[in-house]
């Protein structure tokens, strides 16, 4: 699949989140880095940051959008734009 299919493929977005020590994310685009304290994921709702304690990638599926974590979760924010607000044309730019 070419990056320009990859980008019009819109994925649901969901999180569940299980006594703060088992997170299952859907719609990852990506993981942009990642340690035991932090986890920065894009997904199509945005960047997710994912922020606590003995984080660790069980599972991950970029082909499913498909995302695993445990550890305990301290925190979860958003920054950015969604994918979808992203890839508005020129005309949707224009005429905001």
């Amino acid at each position: 699949m070419t990056d320009e299919k990859k980008a019009v493929v819109r994925r649901k977005h969901q999180l569940s989140l299980r006594n703060r020590e088992a997170l299952q994310v859907e719609g990852v685009v990506n993981v942009e880095s990642f340690d035991n304290q932090e986890v920065v994921v894009e997904t199509d709702a945005g960047t997710l940051f994912v922020r606590g304690e003995d984080l660790h990638i069980k599972e991950l599926n970029l082909e499913t959008g498909a995302l695993g974590l445990t550890g305990f979760v301290h925190g979860l924010e958003y920054a950015g734009d969604s994918v979808a607000k992203k890839s508005k044309g020129l005309l949707g730019r224009l005429f905001k």
